[in-house]
């Protein structure tokens, strides 16, 4: 059997008892981030909707149905007018998980396997050997449904906090409710594959995850983490100090300390620390420029700008939800002046932003 060397916990650990949101940052500390107030926004002219840019009429409705499960799970939080999942463990994911997010990360899934090169994985996966698959915060399902369709001899679970996953499913692909913050309830050496996609601002203790990842699976198996920076970045300067572009990155960060669970997995390295930490070997790391919008001069990275941007736009209002109303304290009105002002920037072919997104891989030795 193949252990586990012990590896260093984050400052916080997973023992924590759930909480409600805490109190808005104050605004001292807001001005010390260098977060803008809401007046900065509200006191611009509005930027003028797009009538041609109308992301719902333009992808179409994608959201799927709900999983059949008992009642007490859809005892969601409501923030804001938007829904969240009920209380599971130690839980406090910031995206909502009502039917119009659902359908946002529908197209993002979508928009993930394009920037990957039209695959679900990059990790050098033999088909003969893969016969029991973990995808950890599964969100709509996708990523599970779609694998178990590539992989009909495998059996794929996909969990998540919320059963907002279509009940349709190949007969292959099971969902069920788990917070990945917990300990995991899986034997050792259960998994051939484990797909960590899109946890930053969810995980309280990377370290413990990846921990957890290396004990479910087999001597031989992998692991896949995905997930981006939420700053944007220029190569000519043109995202600039104080643009809402610019706000957007130090939000979630601060936001992301306030919770501690951080958004700067990417910033720190975590997901190549915690894999050799935890164990993992032949590490591989992939990073990829997104450039949000059609800015880009390569049609191919054009393309990848216009997808994230679309998954982004068909439900902006309820990525910062959460956190302009956690972290600022924000009316959702104010929020919806400030994504204007961002809808803007990112339609402005004159601002080339964009943000990095990492893609890495590791095995457990044999």
């Amino acid at each position: 059997m193949v252990t586990s060397p012990k590896s260093p916990k984050s400052p916080k650990g997973n023992e924590a008892a759930s909480a409600p949101a805490p109190a808005p940052l104050s605004t001292e500390a807001q001005n010390a981030a260098g977060i803008l107030p809401a007046s900065h926004w509200t006191a611009q002219s509005l930027p003028e909707e797009d009538p041609n840019n109308d992301t719902d009429s333009t992808i179409g409705s994608l959201a799927s149905t709900t999983a059949s499960l008992t009642s007490s799970i859809y005892k969601y939080r409501t923030i804001q007018g938007r829904t969240y999942h009920g209380e599971m463990g130690t839980a406090e994911s910031w995206e909502p998980n009502d039917a119009r997010h659902v359908e946002a990360m529908e197209i993002l899934h979508h928009t993930l396997i394009l920037v990957n090169d039209g695959k679900l994985f990059l990790a050098p996966l033999e088909k003969k050997k893969i016969h029991k698959v973990l995808d950890i915060a599964t969100g709509s399902g996708l990523w599970s449904i779609d694998f178990a369709d590539e992989f009909p001899a495998a059996e794929v679970i996909g969990t998540d906090v919320s059963p907002t996953q279509p009940t349709w499913v190949p007969p292959n692909v099971q969902f069920e409710l788990e917070d990945c913050n917990q300990e995991w309830t899986w034997p050792e050496n259960t998994f051939d594959f484990v797909n960590l996609r899109f946890l930053n601002g969810i995980v309280d203790d990377w370290y413990a995850l990846f921990r957890n990842a290396y004990r479910v699976c087999k001597p031989g198996a992998w692991v896949e983490s995905s997930g981006t920076s939420t700053k944007f970045l220029s190569p000519d300067g043109t995202v600039k100090e104080g643009s809402a572009m610019d706000q957007w990155g130090k939000v979630f960060q601060e936001g992301g300390k306030k919770l501690g669970r951080t958004f700067a997995v990417y910033e720190e390295d975590l997901q190549r620390k915690c894999m050799e930490a935890a164990g993992f070997v032949d590490i591989e790391i992939r990073d990829i420029e997104i450039p949000l919008g059609i800015w880009h001069p390569d049609k191919k990275a054009a393309e990848r700008g216009l997808w994230w941007k679309m998954a982004v736009e068909s439900d902006i209002e309820g990525y910062i939800n959460y956190f302009w109303h956690a972290v600022l304290g924000w009316t959702p009105e104010e929020a919806k002046v400030f994504a204007r002002h961002i809808k803007k920037e990112w339609n402005d072919p004159n601002i080339h932003g964009y943000f990095m997104m990492r893609v890495a891989w590791g095995r457990k030795p044999e």
